[in-house]
């Protein structure tokens, strides 16, 4: 799911996956919600709506099914920790 980066409120990134119709929200701490059952059209609001914080609490928070979970490290950063972390010896520690 491609991710749109925001700084509205707590919202840090949205994203949604048409096909599952499922809407991502991360925030500021961390966390992320994943909303099952959002249509295209919220979706569509949502994403080019100029007060994204006031329309997720008022359109999507209390409205639709969410499972919570954490923003998983994207695969640059991870790489980056790979190139620069201390090289093992040779007994693998």
């Amino acid at each position: 799911m491609e991710m749109k980066k925001i700084n509205a409120g707590k919202l840090r990134a949205i994203g949604y996956d048409s096909r599952e119709r499922i809407l991502r929200v991360e925030f500021d701490d961390g966390s992320a919600i994943d909303y099952s059952g959002v249509g295209a059209e919220l979706w569509r609001r949502f994403s080019t709506s100029g007060v994204a914080w006031s329309f997720y609490r008022d359109n999507i928070e209390e409205e639709f099914p969410g499972r919570r979970g954490r923003v998983q490290p994207q695969g640059k950063s991870q790489a980056l920790e790979d190139l620069f972390k201390a090289p093992k010896d040779d007994a693998g520690t």
